[in-house]
């Protein structure tokens, strides 16, 4: 998944090492939102992951840039927010510790990071189920063996792939690649279905396979996991590990006027030249307005998710699970206690966290909050029993319209060229692949596409 445009910048010249405990994210206090673009700089628009792996490529290499973020934090759509006491992920996430790009980039032991059990618990028929890693939890695996959740040749066939060497497959779709390898509906629609629907919002398996293999390869070789801090200490920790002085938040941007060198518009009426190229770091929805001209991979329907957070006085499970809905029935698509994860992400010696992940709207575009909570409240006494949840109280709900581009096949998730323009370079998840480990790669090849054109142009 990384294709280089060159020689990568040596692991030396990267950080690799930030605090332990930060902020959770800049404030505009915190960057200079009056600082000028240098005469001589290079502009990048948007905070997100890919923005600031970009600008950590570019101060690698000692070139100088002014990154734009247009909201009052970085990290786009990989932030948390305390409130009340309590670390919520604008959306459930977690970081795969054997993505390739993170390991390079990130600095995990100062991330503090807290492992998922290895496997999910899976309610089917009116129980939960256990599915384990057999390689990480034998004893668990067998003991599996009977349930419901697949049968013994389904439980066997997975073993077996996960100790396939990584091969290339022709693309199709994820729901195909499953019936490919022999599955039965049986494990394809009470885990896979669930569990693939929680990492790509997409319960129809219509996605990519080649985000499939990538992701399974990941899985097998590392852990499901959360920063002690929250998701967003992610983004933290890059922008840590830049000038101050680089960095303006609140700062829209309005439009980018081709030329030689571009102008970008800001909404306060302020035009910047990027005399050394802008890299345009948004997320699909705002590339398709600041860039018209682009043909982007896909103008289908965005995928959407819906996050309920619960402050909980009881909890039924104590462990750091993952649990699916395998029964094919209600709206709730997983859940988990991010407490029993990482005790930072509640007050010490108080109340659980309760996170629940819904797949698009769950029919709730109409409905309040307050509403759309009793719903899954309702369905999920159905799960641990009404007594288990009576007492759970609403924190917040993010309704997320954008949470990944669609990247259905066909794909090119590897291959795009991010020079979009004279000038212009593009990066984000859309342009690589719909993952934390595919927007760190794609700014860094923006980042790299630029500085090749920068010294081809002094040659």
């Amino acid at each position: 998944m990384a294709h280089l445009l060159l020689p990568q910048i040596p692991a030396s010249s990267l950080p690799t090492s930030t605090p332990a405990r930060r902020a959770l994210l800049p404030t505009r206090s915190s960057a200079n939102p009056q600082l000028p673009a240098s005469p001589s700089s290079i502009l990048i628009i948007g905070g997100g992951l890919a923005g600031l792996a970009a600008a950590t490529h570019l101060h690698a290499a000692k070139l100088p840039f002014l990154l734009l973020e247009s909201s009052d934090g970085l990290g786009g759509r990989v932030r948390t927010d305390s409130v009340d006491g309590f670390l919520l992920d604008r959306g459930f996430q977690i970081l795969l510790t054997a993505y390739p790009e993170a390991r390079r980039l990130l600095h995990f032991p100062s991330l503090d990071l807290r492992a998922f059990y290895p496997g999910a618990l899976v309610f089917h028929s009116g129980r939960l189920h256990r599915v384990a890693d057999p390689f990480r939890r034998p004893i668990d695996s067998l003991l599996s063996l009977p349930n419901p959740i697949g049968s013994v040749l389904d439980k066997l066939i997975v073993g077996i792939h996960r100790l396939r060497a990584p091969t290339s497959y022709p693309e199709t779709t994820i729901s195909h690649r499953l019936r490919a390898l022999g599955l039965s509906p049986s494990i394809i629609d009470r885990f896979f279905r669930p569990f693939l629907a929680g990492i790509f919002f997409d319960p129809d398996l219509s996605t990519s396979s080649r985000l499939f293999d990538f992701i399974f390869q990941c899985l097998a070789a590392g852990d499901n996991a959360l920063p002690a801090l929250g998701i967003g200490a992610i983004p933290t920790q890059l922008a840590a590990n830049l000038p101050s002085s680089s960095i303006r938040l609140q700062s829209k941007v309005l439009s980018i006027v081709p030329g030689n060198p571009p102008d970008v518009n800001l909404a306060g009426g302020e035009t910047l030249a990027a005399n050394l190229g802008v890299i345009v770091a948004v997320d699909q929805p705002e590339a398709l307005r600041l860039l018209p001209q682009v043909k982007l991979a896909s103008r289908r329907p965005a995928r959407s998710t819906v996050c309920i957070y619960f402050v909980a006085d009881r909890i039924p499970i104590r462990e750091p699970v993952l649990i699916l809905n395998g029964s094919g029935e209600g709206i709730v698509n997983n859940m988990c206690f991010p407490t029993n994860v990482s005790a930072s992400y509640g007050p010490a010696g108080g109340s659980a966290l309760v996170s629940v992940s819904v797949v698009g709207d769950g029919g709730g575009a109409g409905r309040s909050d307050e509403e759309l909570a009793a719903e899954v409240l309702r369905e999920l006494g159905g799960w641990f029993g009404p007594e288990e949840v009576s007492s759970w109280k609403l924190l917040r709900t993010y309704r997320i319209g954008f949470a990944q581009p669609d990247q259905s096949p066909p794909t090119e998730l590897t291959d795009k060229d991010p020079r979009v323009g004279d000038g212009i370079y593009i990066c984000g998840d859309h342009w690589s692949s719909a993952t934390f480990d595919g927007a760190l790669v794609s700014g860094r090849r923006a980042a790299e596409a630029l500085i090749r054109d920068k010294i081809s142009a002094r040659s």
